[in-house]
C-alpha cells in the first residue's frame, strides 16, 4: 500500500530533509528539525504525490489516504492531548501548503481549523481566556471563508472596521471578548448571506475543505504566475501539512515571528528578524501589525521605540538564538524561521533556505567559505546565476538632489524611479506599454504578483522587513520599501497623500530599497562598483568553469563594459549596426541606388574609412582578444525609407529624385525578409560589400597590432550559409582581400574565417561546410525561429498561451530547446568535428546569456558562449555551476565503479 502520510513529533519524524521532492519543502524541514529533537507541534505531512493523483483523477483522493489522514491525526491528539472537535478539550490544527520550492505567500494557509460554536465555548474554559479563544475563532472565520469558500477577504475586514468605528476603538488589541464575539457572529451571517449555506461547523468536514483547497491553490493564478517567473514545474505538485495549533495570541507573554539567521538584504552575520507580542504568524506577514524588532541593537538603529523581543521575553529570546543558531550549522546555509512563543514557551514552525537578496547571496557564501561552514565549490553552487542581474544595474548617485518627501524600511535594495501607480493591473497594463511604474499599495496580498513583477520597484505604507512585499521584492530583484507609515494610499482615487501633499497616480516618484527614503521625481544613478564578495565569489567561479565566455558588442561603449565584466572577448560584432549612423547612412544609401558595381564601390570606399575606425576601436579595447565580426546580414530595403514623407525627407538630404529612391525600396521590398535577400546572399550578389568590410577588418588589425606591438587575430563570420559553395566562395573573397592587405601594408594578416550556423539545413551540411570553415558559431535566434517555423517578434504574442497550457515547458526564445534546436546543435557539432577534430564552437544568440543554455553548451562542448554584455557575469557563473554538476554527476559513477572492481575478486574467491 502507498504512504500517502508522513508524521512528526519532537524527536521522532517518518521523514527527512532529503525527503523535500516528496514532502515538499515545509514538510522535509518539519521533519528534520522534529528529529533534532527541536520544539515542532506535532503533525503530518500529506505528500505531493497526493497532489499528483488529485489532478490525475479528476480531483478525487486515493482511496487510501482518509484512513491514513484519521491515523496520523490521532497520533497528534495523543500528543497534543487534545481531541480535534472535542467540546471540553479541542485540538486545533493549521492546514498550510508545501511546495518543493519556496513560493511565499502564494499558496493558501488555514489557521485555527476545528473551531465552531461548540469548540470556541470549550476553547475558553479549558484556556481560562474568553477573548483569546473569540479572537481564535474570528481568525478562522476570515481564513476559511475567504481561502476555501470563497468569500472576498474585504467584507470581513469592513465588518471588523465597522465595529470598531461604532466602539470608537483603533487597535484590534482593545477589542474584548465579547466584542470578538458580536464579529465572530456577524462573520457568520455574512458568509451565509453571500453563500445561502451556513459556514460549515463540522470539524472533519473543516480539514478535508481545507486540504482540498490547498492543492486548489496549486493551480490558482498567483501560484502559476509565480511559477511561470521562476521555472516551477507544474509537475511537483504541493504537499500539505497538518500541524497542531499553538498560540501567539494568548496574551502578553505570547507572541509570533520571523528570523533570518543573517540580513538577507545585506547578508550581514547577525539575527534579523521580527515579531509581534500577543499575535498570530500571519499578523506578521501580512502587514496588518507594524512589528518590532527582535534585538535591541536593531531597535535602536531603526529608532523605533517599541520594546525588541531581547527585551521582553529575554529568555524565550536566548532560546531562539540557540535554536537558530543550530539551524544554520545544520543546513549550512541562511535559514529563514517562523516560530510562536505561548506563555512563554518557544515553538519552531518552520525552517527554510531564506530568500535573499543577489548582493546579501554573495555575502553570505563569501563568508561562509571563511567560517568553513562550506568550500568554495559550494559557494559557487549556491548563488542564482539569474540573480546576479540585480547586481549589475544602477543606483541612487549620492551627488544627486533629492527631494526625499517620506522614509520607510529598507525592505529590498536597489532604486528605482516610475510613475506611481495604485493597482496590480495598472502597473502591468503600464509597463506593457513600455512604461516605468512604482506600484503603490498599503499592503500588498498574493494577488498583486503580477503587478509586483511588472514594476520597477515597490512600496508600501504598512508592513515590516517580512512582510509580503519584501519577500517577494527580495526574491524578484525589485527595490522595495515597506512600512512608509507617513503615507496614506488612497487605491479608489488612485493618489496617496502624505501630510498636505497630494500624489496623483502618473506622478514620477524615486524610492531608494537600501535607505527606504522616497523621493518625489527622478534620481540620477550610477553605475555599481562590482569588487569585494562579487569579484571573489567570481574569481571562484572562472577557476571551475571550462568554457570561456564573450560578448556581444559593437559600439566602444558596449565593448568596455564586456571589459569590465571580464569578458574573453567579443563573440558576435554586428556590423550593420554600425550603418545607421547619421554619417555614414548617406552612403549607404548610395550604394545601394546604384545600379552598376561601379557606382557601389565609389559609395563603400566613402564608408570603408568608418568602418575600418569601428574595428580599430574595437580591437584596442580587447587588446588581443578573440572579436568574431559578422558581416553585413540584413536585406538592404532596412536602410531604406518607406512612407512618402521619410521618402521625401532622405531624396533631398541624398539630392536624388524621390520616385528613383521609391522605386528602388519597392524593388528590394520581400514578402518574408527575413528569409529572403540577405547574409552571404547579399555578397553573392554584391561581393563588393564584403570586400569592402574584410578590407576594413584586416586594415584595421594592422593598425592596432603595430600599436600593441603583438598580432591582433580577427574571426571574420560569414552569416547565413546552407552549404559548403556559399561558404567557400565567400572566403575566396575574404582571402583575396586579405592578401591585398597584406600587400599594400607588408605587414602579416592573421585570421579565421568561419560561420554563423542559423538555419536547420546547415546544421545538417555541417561535415561539409567544416572543410572549410574554421569556426562555427550557432545564431539561436534565427535558428529556433526557423526550426520552428517561428518568427519571434510575431510569436510573442500567443506563445504565453502555449506555456500557460503545457504545450511548451518554457519560450524557447528565452531557453534554448535542447529536444528540437538542440538536436539540430549537436548534429551540427558531430558532424562538424568528424571533419576538423579542433573546430572551435560558440554560441552567440539571446541564449548565450541563459544560465540553462549556458548549461547545455558546456554539456555539448562548446568552446564558449556570448552574451549582452550586463549578462557575462551570469553566463561565467552558469558555466562554473555546469562544471559542478558534471563532476558531482561522476563522482558516484566513479564510487560504484570502484565498488565493482573490488567486489569480483571476493566472489571469484568464494568460489
Amino acid at each position: 500500500m502507498t504512504k500517502w502520510v508522513y508524521g512528526f513529533a519532537p524527536g521522532k519524524a517518518e521523514g527527512r530533509a532529503g525527503m523535500r521532492d516528496l514532502l515538499g519543502g515545509k514538510g522535509a524541514n518539519l521533519a528534520e528539525m522534529a528529529n533534532l529533537g527541536l520544539p515542532v507541534p506535532p503533525g503530518f505531512t500529506i505528500t505531493t504525490q497526493v497532489c499528483a493523483a488529485y489532478y490525475a483523477d479528476a480531483k478525487r483522493y486515493p482511496r487510501e489516504l482518509r484512513g491514513q489522514v484519521d491515523r496520523a491525526l490521532a497520533t497528534i491528539e495523543r500528543a497534543a492531548g487534545a481531541r480535534f472537535g472535542d467540546a471540553e478539550n479541542p485540538l486545533l490544527v493549521s492546514v498550510r501548503s508545501g511546495a518543493r520550492a519556496s513560493m511565499p505567500g502564494m499558496m493558501d494557509t488555514v489557521l485555527n481549523l476545528g473551531l465552531n460554536d461548540r469548540t470556541v465555548e470549550g476553547l475558553a474554559r479549558r484556556s481560562g481566556d474568553a477573548r483569546f479563544a473569540w479572537d481564535s475563532y474570528r481568525r478562522f472565520l476570515t481564513m476559511f471563508g475567504s481561502v476555501v469558500l470563497g468569500v472576498e477577504h474585504h467584507h470581513y475586514e469592513e465588518i471588523l472596521d465597522i465595529h470598531k468605528d461604532e466602539r470608537g476603538i483603533h487597535k484590534d488589541t482593545e477589542l474584548t471578548a465579547d466584542d470578538w464575539k458580536t464579529v465572530a457572529t456577524a462573520f457568520k451571517a455574512m458568509t451565509e448571506k453571500k453563500l445561502g449555506r451556513p459556514f460549515p461547523q463540522d470539524p472533519s468536514e473543516q480539514l478535508w475543505a481545507a486540504i482540498g483547497a490547498v492543492f486548489g491553490s496549486w493551480m490558482g493564478h498567483r501560484a502559476t504566475v509565480y511559477r511561470r517567473l521562476h521555472g516551477i514545474p507544474e509537475s511537483w505538485g504541493t504537499a500539505v501539512n497538518v500541524q497542531a495549533m499553538v498560540f501567539g495570541n494568548m496574551g502578553e507573554d505570547c507572541a509570533t515571528g520571523v528570523a533570518f539567521t543573517r540580513n538577507p538584504s545585506t547578508g550581514e552575520n547577525r539575527l534579523y528578524g521580527e515579531y509581534l507580542v500577543n499575535a498570530q504568524g500571519e499578523d506578521v506577514v501580512a502587514g496588518i501589525r507594524t512589528p518590532q524588532h527582535l534585538t535591541k541593537r536593531a531597535r535602536e538603529e531603526a529608532g523605533a521605540t517599541l520594546p525588541a523581543m531581547e527585551e521582553t521575553l529575554p529568555e524565550v529570546f536566548a532560546q531562539l538564538v540557540a535554536v537558530t543558531q543550530r539551524l544554520e550549522r545544520h543546513y549550512r546555509d541562511l535559514q529563514d524561521i517562523e516560530f510562536t512563543v505561548q506563555q512563554g514557551r518557544l515553538y519552531m514552525l518552520q525552517t527554510r533556505s531564506g530568500k535573499r537578496t543577489a548582493r546579501a547571496a554573495l555575502r553570505c557564501a563569501v563568508e561562509m567559505v571563511k567560517e568553513k561552514l562550506i568550500d568554495r565549490a559550494e559557494a559557487v553552487r549556491r548563488i542564482d546565476a539569474g540573480a546576479l542581474d540585480q547586481l549589475l544595474h544602477p543606483t541612487l548617485d549620492p551627488k544627486a538632489k533629492k527631494d526625499v518627501v517620506a522614509k520607510g524600511l529598507p525592505a529590498s535594495p536597489g532604486a528605482a524611479s516610475g510613475a506611481a501607480v495604485f493597482t496590480a493591473d495598472e502597473a502591468e497594463a503600464l509597463a506593457e506599454q513600455g512604461k516605468a511604474v512604482i506600484l503603490v499599495r498599503a499592503e500588498t496580498s498574493p494577488e498583486d504578483i503580477h503587478g509586483m513583477h511588472a514594476a520597477r520597484g515597490i512600496l508600501t505604507s504598512r508592513g515590516g522587513m517580512t512582510s509580503h512585499a519584501a519577500v517577494v521584492a527580495r526574491g524578484m530583484g525589485r527595490p522595495c520599501v515597506t512600512g512608509a507609515g507617513t503615507l496614506r494610499v488612497d487605491a479608489l482615487r488612485k493618489q496617496m497623500s502624505i501630510g498636505h501633499r497630494v500624489v496623483p497616480q502618473g506622478s514620477v516618484i524615486t524610492i531608494d530599497g537600501a535607505t527606504g527614503e522616497v523621493m518625489m521625481g527622478e534620481v540620477a544613478t550610477v553605475e555599481p562598483e562590482l569588487s569585494g564578495d562579487f569579484a571573489t565569489l567570481m574569481g571562484w567561479a572562472d577557476g571551475f568553469r571550462r568554457i570561456g565566455v564573450r560578448a556581444n558588442a559593437e559600439t566602444p561603449l558596449d565593448a568596455r563594459v564586456a571589459r569590465q565584466f571580464a569578458a574573453e572577448g567579443i563573440g558576435l560584432s554586428r556590423t550593420e549596426h554600425m550603418f545607421f549612423d547619421a554619417e555614414r547612412i548617406v552612403a549607404v544609401r548610395e550604394m545601394i541606388l546604384a545600379e552598376e558595381p561601379e557606382g557601389r564601390r565609389a559609395a563603400l570606399a566613402k564608408l570603408l574609412p568608418h568602418q575600418r575606425r569601428d574595428f580599430v576601436e574595437l580591437f584596442r579595447i580587447m587588446a588581443g582578444l578573440p572579436v568574431t565580426i559578422r558581416l553585413l546580414d540584413p536585406p538592404l530595403h532596412e536602410f531604406l525609407p518607406h512612407t512618402d514623407a521619410d521618402i521625401a525627407e532622405v531624396a533631398r538630404a541624398s539630392g536624388v529624385d524621390p520616385e528613383r529612391l521609391r522605386a528602388r525600396a519597392q524593388a528590394l521590398e520581400e514578402f518574408n525578409p527575413m528569409l529572403g535577400h540577405r547574409g552571404c546572399r547579399l555578397a553573392v550578389t554584391y561581393p563588393e560589400i564584403y570586400e569592402m568590410q574584410a578590407r576594413a577588418i584586416f586594415e584595421a588589425a594592422v593598425e592596432v597590432g603595430r600599436e600593441l606591438g603583438k598580432t591582433v587575430i580577427p574571426e571574420v563570420m560569414i552569416p547565413l550559409v546552407v552549404g559548403r559553395q556559399e561558404f567557400d566562395q565567400m572566403k575566396a573573397l575574404v582571402d583575396k582581400t586579405a592578401a591585398a592587405v597584406r600587400a599594400e601594408s607588408g605587414a602579416k594578416v592573421t585570421y579565421s574565417t568561419g560561420t554563423m550556423i542559423e538555419l536547420p539545413r546547415a546544421c545538417l551540411m555541417a561535415g561539409e561546410i567544416a572543410a572549410g570553415a574554421e569556426f562555427f558559431s550557432f545564431g539561436t535566434n534565427d535558428l529556433t525561429q526557423t526550426a520552428y517555423g517561428l518568427s519571434r517578434d510575431d510569436s510573442s504574442r500567443f506563445l504565453p498561451d502555449y506555456i500557460e497550457q503545457g504545450i511548451f515547458e518554457v519560450d524557447p526564445f528565452v531557453s534554448v530547446d535542447r529536444a528540437g534546436v538542440g538536436e539540430l546543435m549537436r548534429i551540427a557539432t558531430q558532424r562538424g568535428r568528424a571533419v576538423r577534430p579542433r573546430l572551435k564552437l560558440g554560441i552567440c544568440g539571446e541564449h548565450g546569456g541563459d544560465p540553462a543554455s549556458v548549461a547545455f553548451c558546456h554539456q555539448l562542448g562548446l568552446d564558449y558562449v556570448s552574451c549582452s554584455p550586463y549578462r557575462v557575469p551570469i553566463a561565467r557563473l552558469a558555466a562554473a555551476q555546469a562544471a559542478l554538476a558534471d563532476r558531482a554527476a561522476t563522482k558516484p559513477k566513479s564510487r560504484r565503479a570502484k565498488s565493482k572492481r573490488k567486489a569480483k575478486p571476493k566472489t571469484r574467491r568464494r568460489r
